[in-house]
């Protein structure tokens, strides 16, 4: 079997506990060198295969994992983060579909939960923000023009942003134009999880300013949206007033 495992954002503890236990099993483990962290890997047996993806093509990964795959062995493509967000696993299982190969994948903890998290908020307050946008700026891989940044951030709510930090000028001027305000409360949370996590904070009017000054160009998560310093409304799930299935409200 073949099977995709999200590592989590960085702390090592934090890879569900199906991702660990068949990462123990593993024959060959193909992890991104570039962003997962090599702490993982201690859990491998010893004549367990680890190779780093970071220098190989699609097709070198893909002809690896066949080939343990054919030996009947246990192979794992260790990816950081969750799979199925900026993941490009979609490529490959493109591949494996098309040799009738089986593969699971394994779902794991995104680094814009983690970040959000670190921050110690919640993306979905009553009254605020019932909504979470995850995307990026367009770079190298395009970004669908009904998808622009300034597009999104008219819906004025809470959003994530991937891979843009390098650009923060633009990722500010877009954010600006969509919210309608440069008072927007904004986070920048470099390597969440990681032991050298940084924390930054500050509004679409000085935020670009103060990344530059930490020299953050990547690995790192923006989140974007008034969940992140505001009042907000209490949930009706535990108001005493509220009746659901489980509780009779006192009216």
């Amino acid at each position: 079997m073949i099977y995709f495992i999200g590592a989590g954002p960085g702390d090592e503890d934090l890879i569900t506990v199906k991702g660990r236990r068949i990462i123990e099993a593993a024959d060959l483990v193909v992890f991104t060198g570039s962003l997962v962290s090599k702490t993982h890997l201690k859990y491998c047996k010893p004549d367990c295969v680890k190779i780093s993806s970071a220098p190989l093509t699609l097709e070198e990964v893909m002809d690896k994992l066949i080939e343990f795959h054919d030996q009947n062995l246990t192979v794992v493509r260790l990816h950081t983060g969750d799979p199925s967000i900026y993941g490009a696993i979609g490529e490959q299982i493109k591949i494996l579909d098309e040799r009738k190969i089986d593969f699971e994948v394994v779902p794991g903890v995104s680094s814009f939960t983690a970040a959000c998290s670190s921050l110690k908020k919640e993306f979905t307050l009553p009254g605020i923000s019932q909504t979470v946008i995850v995307t990026r700026l367009a770079g190298r891989t395009p970004v669908p023009e009904k998808e622009d940044l300034e597009l999104l951030a008219r819906h004025q709510c809470s959003m994530a942003i991937f891979l843009s930090v390098k650009d923060m000028k633009t990722v500010v001027k877009k954010l600006t134009a969509g919210y309608g305000s440069d008072q927007i409360p904004i986070a920048v949370v470099y390597k969440a999880t990681w032991p050298d996590e940084k924390i930054i904070k500050g509004t679409l009017a000085d935020i670009a300013e103060k990344v530059a000054a930490h020299k953050i160009e990547k690995f790192a998560q923006i989140l974007v949206g008034e969940f992140i310093d505001t009042d907000f409304d209490r949930s009706l799930l535990y108001h005493p007033e509220f009746t659901h299935d489980f509780r009779k409200g006192n009216q």
